[in-house]
């Protein structure tokens, strides 16, 4: 991938960043878990990288954590947390035959991944019970930036 986040962020030992991702995947379950309305069976909201996003219903939810075993290869962080994802709607108006819209970025523009990465989302999304059809959309407005990631990615990655 072509990009300065590469070159400026060290690779962790592999047992450091998994130690920190089990961690880290634990205090964001609880926090969604905390933020749970008491009226439904999913969380209100859901973290994307340094932004809070309203779960509109329980498939959302579950397509967001499907979300969460999406990688960047070349960074050990999944691509929700990393703030790849910028908006993601979910037509569930026939029940079970929900399409969903994914609109998402890359950490460089000009990175080579990005259809084998479209496409793990694509197929993770379309493994969720309920989902028929998936829309992934890669755009680069605006341009991704470090400030997007988690709090949790930024220390993942020893980043400020």
């Amino acid at each position: 991938m072509a990009g300065a986040l590469c070159s400026t962020i060290p690779t962790p030992p592999v047992a450091a960043v998994a130690g920190i991702l089990s961690v880290c995947n634990v205090e964001a379950q609880q926090k969604s878990e905390q933020s749970a309305s008491a009226t439904t069976s999913f969380p209100a909201t859901v973290m994307v990288g340094s932004r809070e996003v309203p779960v509109g219903s329980e498939l959302e939810y579950r397509v967001w954590n499907a979300l969460r075993e999406c990688y960047d290869p070349e960074i050990p962080v999944n691509i929700v947390d990393l703030g790849l994802v910028y908006e993601m709607k979910v037509d569930e108006e026939i029940t079970g035959e929900a399409n969903v819209f994914i609109r998402m970025t890359l950490t460089a523009p000009g990175c080579g991944m990005g259809p084998m990465i479209a496409a793990d989302v694509k197929r993770r999304a379309s493994m969720v019970h309920g989902v028929a059809n998936v829309m992934v959309d890669l755009v680069f407005d605006p341009i991704w930036n470090v400030a997007m990631m988690s709090e949790a990615a930024k220390l993942m990655l020893n980043l400020p």
